[in-house]
């Protein structure tokens, strides 16, 4: 009965340290990791191919994946923004995301579409009609595991992905500097397609 509560003390240390990394570094390096991620995102075959793509605001030192929002529109792609859904718990809708998108604070300090906007179904996509999600990672490793920020809300929202089809592709993205050796995985942790950082992109063994 131990493993569990062994397993779940290493993540949370893994989170606290990961997260301390990536906000060590310096507003230029910040900058420089979000170029680089971005040339490596517009390379993926998965990113070339999508219509509907889904991303995230940076928050917390997160890298920046929203350079890349502008060559998405440019290619005629829709950009969706994740939102706390309201009346369920730790579960995401996806909002269409333009300029004039009115948005708020949600109750963790991060930007996303004003709920009162996005609960119109006609501004929404759900989550199996996505083409493609950049979902933020605090730490990953070279076999494909994630580690995310414990709140549940990607796992909750991509869980049918384990069973069922059509699915979307789900790229992680990280600073490189929250890649560890191995990862304690979880049952729960939805798998990805790929992870991407400003250095590399790992595929999970097949």
């Amino acid at each position: 009965m131990t493993e569990p509560v062994t397993r779940d003390a290493q993540r949370r240390a893994l989170r606290r340290t990961l997260r301390q990394r990536r906000r060590a570094l310096s507003p230029r390096q910040q900058r420089q990791a979000s170029e680089a991620l971005c040339r490596r995102l517009r390379r993926l075959p998965e990113v070339q191919r999508a219509r509907h793509v889904a991303l995230y605001l940076p928050n917390d030192a997160e890298i920046d994946a929203t350079p890349l929002i502008d060559w998405l529109r440019r290619r005629g792609v829709r950009v969706y923004l994740p939102v706390l859904r309201p009346l369920a718990e730790n579960r995401l809708w996806f909002v269409h995301y333009h300029a004039g998108t009115p948005m708020v604070s949600n109750r963790f300090g991060i930007r996303e579409p004003d709920t009162r906007h996005g609960a119109h179904h006609a501004r929404q996509l759900p989550p199996w009609a996505l083409d493609l999600v950049l979902m933020p990672l605090v730490g990953f490793d070279d076999h494909g595991n994630r580690l995310g920020m414990g709140g549940g809300f990607y796992d909750r929202s991509f869980a049918f992905t384990r069973r069922r089809r059509p699915r979307p592709r789900l790229i992680g993205v990280a600073h490189d500097c929250q890649r560890v050796d191995e990862l304690p995985v979880a049952g729960w942790d939805i798998p990805l397609d790929a992870i991407v950082s400003d250095r590399r992109v790992v595929r999970p063994e097949p």
